[in-house]
């Protein structure tokens, strides 16, 4: 069982015991976070970034990491994000593998790997974390809270729960309840992962007894969801591999090109996330609706977020994960908190995965609602 944490990386202590919402507690737990440009001494200028399922809290280089993150161009000095007039925070999902508490991380109460024995985990869990931890840096307000994919859930389960902790959201291919078609998907993710031997009811190790088959084929199942049918026919059409690059005498091995790029993508993958991590990520995911408080209706959950002044919603019209109706569902609902709330529907034909790499769509529709938050106007003198 090993944790995937990248240098530079800071740990906050959750409050001990920490409740979860499904049963249970974490003691002694803690959360991965890490930070670009610098607190105003009214704290007003905190932007927060709630990740996906698998990235780190390395969104981009900073002086402790001067490594490229996984939203690079996205955060830094002049950039959307711009860290001369923001202070970023990026957190590591509670239950992550990747420097947050989570199954791979030791159990206090046995001095092994929680396994299975961690608790049920939330979505809801990780935002009552995040607020924690928002509170610790002495932000009572942040000035606005990012969320893309499973971070747009978290987001809004934030917004939900905390009250005015944010004045301004921007929820880009998110969701505010599981539908069918993404919970039979994760479904199949978990399924080929436990089905694997080798994953022995969370009992593996890192090396010769880890579920490397059923964690390739949980990936494999991911990335075709993550991009869009556009996208595999314009990159890979129908191209067949060289007869090199073909699997031996296998009958049915690799043919076509874009067999090898998800076999690819899959083995860069494996060992570099915990499979235990993965499956209960995945059903937390599965089980948020925001509208269960309110008898089911998704509307009405978001009708009661208060606090927020502003928000951008933004979906793309290729995503088969998140559809776009779900970011449609989520806009109308902060519309009828009264909440000034912009839709926008992105063409990329990239899918799910667009806003980690469309920057000429994603970036200047970030950096726009930053600066036209009427707030951000006193922090201009920062940026000369």
């Amino acid at each position: 069982m090993a944790e995937f944490i990248p240098p530079g990386t800071r740990w906050f202590d959750l409050p001990s015991p920490f409740p979860m919402k499904r049963g249970g507690a974490l003691h002694g737990a803690h959360l991965a976070y890490e930070t670009w440009g610098q607190l105003d001494t009214d704290a007003s200028n905190a932007v927060l970034i709630l990740t996906g399922m698998s990235p780190d809290a390395h969104a981009a280089a900073n002086e402790a990491n001067p490594a490229p993150g996984w939203w690079e161009w996205m955060v830094g000095p002049g950039k959307p994000i711009d860290t001369r007039r923001w202070f970023v925070v990026c957190v590591n999902a509670l239950g992550s593998c990747k420097g947050s508490t989570g199954p791979a991380s030791g159990n206090p109460a046995t001095g092994a790997p929680y396994r299975l024995d961690f608790p049920d985990l939330s979505i809801e869990d990780g935002a009552d974390a995040v607020a924690a931890l928002v509170h610790a840096l002495g932000i009572e307000r942040l000035a606005c809270v990012v969320g893309n994919s499973m971070g747009g859930m978290s987001a809004l389960a934030l917004l939900a729960r905390h009250s005015g902790i944010a004045r301004g959201h921007i929820n880009i291919c998110g969701a505010a309840r599981a539908l069918p078609f993404s919970i039979a998907i994760r479904s199949l993710q978990r399924e080929a992962i436990r089905l694997d031997p080798h994953w022995d009811n969370g009992h593996y190790d890192d090396a010769e007894h880890y579920p490397e088959n059923g964690m390739r084929m949980a990936r494999k199942l991911g990335v075709i969801t993550y991009r869009s049918a556009l996208e595999w026919d314009g990159r890979f059409g129908r191209v067949r591999l060289d007869s090199e690059q073909r699997e031996g005498d296998d009958p049915f091995g690799m043919e076509f090109e874009v067999e090898s790029y998800l076999e690819a993508h899959a083995r860069r993958f494996v060992h570099k996330y915990d499979p235990n991590c993965y499956l209960y990520l995945s059903r937390s995911m599965d089980w948020f609706d925001l509208g269960e408080p309110h008898g089911g209706d998704t509307l009405q959950g978001l009708a009661a977020i208060t606090g927020l002044e502003a928000a951008l919603v933004i979906g793309v019209k290729t995503d088969i994960l998140f559809p776009i109706q779900q970011q449609e569902e989520i806009a109308a609902g902060l519309r009828n908190a009264g909440i000034d709330t912009r839709f926008l529907p992105m063409p990329s034909p990239q899918g799910h995965d667009a806003f980690l790499v469309d920057e000429a769509r994603f970036g200047p529709a970030v950096a726009g609602f930053l600066r036209s938050l009427p707030y951000s106007q006193t922090l201009t003198n920062k940026v000369a």
